[in-house]
C-alpha cells in the first residue's frame, strides 16, 4: 500500500533515514492516507531522542519535549517528531504522570487509543500494522489496541474519541470496546470542559450526528449533556409529531447541513421540552414556552461546555426563534428579520426546514411550502432594500438633534417608533416623510422644532 507524503514530510524522514535512525509517520494520517482522505496534520516517530532530532534540522521548537515531542519548522509549516515512548502512570484521567522513550515501535504503538490510529508508514518500509487497524478499516470497525478498559483508564477522553470516530467514518464500536465505554463512562467527569467541547461539536457536525443516540446508549451524554437524555425520555403525543424529543432532535440534526452553529443550534432547540411538557385532557403533549427556556438552558450548556461567545450568541438568538410562527408576507417578514437578525435569517429558515422534516407528515408540505415562500419574499425584501433595522432607517440621531430633540432616551424612543412605521410602510422611509414637522409635533408631542 502506498501513501503520498508531502514533500516536506519526506526531507525529515530521508533526512532522520540519512542519520541513522528510524523514522515513520503515524497515527490519524496514516488512517486517513488508508482511506484515501486529505490528512489534516501528519506526525512522525522516531527512536531518536529529542536531542537528536534537534541537531538534525535547523529551526525546532520545544513544543513537548518533556514528552518526547519536538516540532520542526519547514518555512511557516510545522511537523510534530516525537520520540517512540512508554507512558506511565495515569493519576488525572488524562495525562501520564512520567514517560519512558523507547527504541522500539512495537512499544510506542500499544499506548495508542485504537487500532485505526496505531499504524505507522514510511516510503522504505510501507504500512507497518502490528493491531490489525488494516482489518478494521476494512471492517469499519471502532477497536481499542490491547485492552480497552485499561485504554480508557489511561485516558477518559478516548471514551468520547470512540463515539466520535464512530460519526466521522461511519464505523461501528467494537462489543468489548463498547463494554468498556459503558463501565467508564463516568471518568468522563474528569475531563476538561473544553475536551469535551471539541469532541461534541467533531461529533455533531460529522456525516452521521445520529451517533449521539451510541453516546446515550453508552451513557456518555448521561455525564457531558444530561439535559439530553431527559429528552430521550420525553414523549411526542402530538399529531405533529412521530418521535419522542430525543429523537427528533437528532433526525433534525441530519436534515441540516454541517454548519457548527446550525448543528448545535438543532441539539438544543427543543432541550427543554423536557422542562415545559403539559398533557391536555385527551392526552395530547403540549411544550409551551420551551424556546424561551430553550435559551436559558442552552446558554448554560454553552457556558458549561465553555462555548465561544459568537458561537453561543449566534445558536441561542436561533433557538428563541425557532418556532417563531408568521405568514409569508412582505410585513411579517420585514419585522421577523427585525427581530431575528438579517444575516441570521436564512440560517432560522434552514433550521424550519430541519425541525419540519424532523416532525411527523401533519402538514409537512404546507410547512415546507410556508418556508420557500418566506424565503422567496425575504430574498424580494434583499432585493428591494427595504428598511428591517435602525442602520437602514433614513433619519439618525443627528437629526434628530438637529431639530431640537434633547440627546438622550427620548432620541432612541422616537428612532424606534419611526422604524416600527416604516417596517409596515417601507415607502415611508424617507428624510421627507419622517421628519414631516407636523407629523413630528402629532405623533411626539414635539412643541418646539427647529424647522429651519
Amino acid at each position: 500500500m502506498k501513501i503520498i507524503l508531502p514533500e516536506n514530510v519526506k526531507t525529515i524522514l530521508d533526512t532522520m533515514h540519512g542519520a541513522g535512525f528510524e523514522a515513520y509517520v503515524v497515527g490519524g494520517c496514516v488512517r486517513d492516507g488508508v482511506l484515501g482522505r486529505e490528512p489534516q496534520d501528519w506526525d512522525i516517530t522516531t527512536n531518536a531522542l529529542p536531542e537528536e532530532t534537534k541537531k538534525l534540522f535547523r529551526r525546532t521548537i520545544d513544543t513537548g519535549i518533556e514528552h518526547g515531542t519536538v516540532t520542526i519548522m519547514i518555512g511557516k509549516e510545522g511537523y510534530e517528531v516525537t520520540t517512540y515512548r512508554i507512558d506511565g502512570k495515569y493519576e488525572d484521567s488524562r495525562h501520564p504522570s512520567e514517560v519512558t522513550f523507547t527504541k522500539n515501535l512495537t512499544e510506542d504503538m500499544k499506548r495508542r487509543d485504537f487500532t485505526i490510529n496505531a499504524m505507522a508508514y514510511n516510503e522504505e518500509e510501507g504500512l507497518i500494522d502490528r493491531f490489525g487497524g488494516l482489518d478494521d478499516i476494512k471492517d469499519k470497525v471502532i477497536r481499542c489496541v490491547g485492552d480497552p478498559k485499561e485504554r480508557f483508564s489511561e485516558d477518559a477522553l478516548r471514551i468520547m474519541r470512540a463515539v466520535r470516530f464512530s460519526a466521522q467514518l461511519d464505523y461501528e464500536i467494537e462489543e468489548k470496546t463498547k463494554e468498556a465505554v459503558k463501565e467508564l463512562a463516568q471518568n468522563l467527569s474528569k475531563i476538561s470542559a473544553e475536551r469535551i467541547q471539541t469532541e461534541l461539536v467533531k461529533l455533531v457536525t460529522s456525516d452521521h450526528p445520529e451517533k449521539l443516540k451510541t453516546a446515550y446508549e453508552l451513557g456518555v451524554t448521561k455525564v457531558i449533556l444530561p439535559e439530553f437524555d431527559k429528552c430521550m425520555e420525553t414523549a411526542q403525543n402530538n399529531p405533529h409529531h412521530m418521535y419522542n424529543v430525543g429523537d427528533h432532535i437528532i433526525c433534525s440534526m441530519e436534515n441540516i447541513r454541517a454548519d457548527k452553529v446550525l448543528r448545535l443550534t438543532m441539539l438544543m432547540h427543543d432541550i427543554a421540552k423536557p422542562a415545559t411538557i403539559t398533557v391536555d385532557d385527551e392526552g395530547v403533549c403540549h411544550f409551551t414556552g420551551h424556546s424561551e427556556l430553550g435559551v436559558q438552558m442552552a446558554h448554560s450548556i454553552f457556558r458549561r461546555l465553555k462555548f465561544d461567545r459568537d458561537t453561543m450568541d449566534r445558536a441561542c438568538n436561533l433557538i428563541r426563534y425557532h418556532d417563531d410562527r408568521f405568514p409569508a408576507t412582505p410585513k411579517a417578514v420585514r419585522r421577523a428579520m427585525n427581530r431575528v437578525g438579517v444575516d441570521e435569517f436564512p440560517y432560522l429558515l434552514e433550521v424550519r426546514y430541519a425541525d419540519t422534516m424532523a416532525q411527523s407528515m401533519y402538514y409537512r408540505q404546507e410547512k415546507l411550502q410556508l418556508i420557500e415562500d418566506t424565503k422567496k419574499v425575504y430574498e424580494e425584501i434583499l432585493a428591494k432594500k427595504d428598511c428591517v433595522t435602525l442602520k437602514d432607517l433614513a433619519v439618525n440621531g443627528k437629526d434628530l438633534i438637529s431639530l431640537g430633540v434633547t440627546p438622550g432616551k427620548k432620541i432612541g424612543e422616537i428612532l424606534s417608533a419611526m422604524l416600527d412605521d416604516v417596517l409596515d410602510n417601507p415607502e415611508h422611509n424617507s428624510k421627507e416623510y419622517l421628519l414631516e414637522p407636523e407629523r413630528l409635533k402629532k405623533t411626539f408631542l414635539m412643541d418646539q422644532i427647529n424647522e429651519g
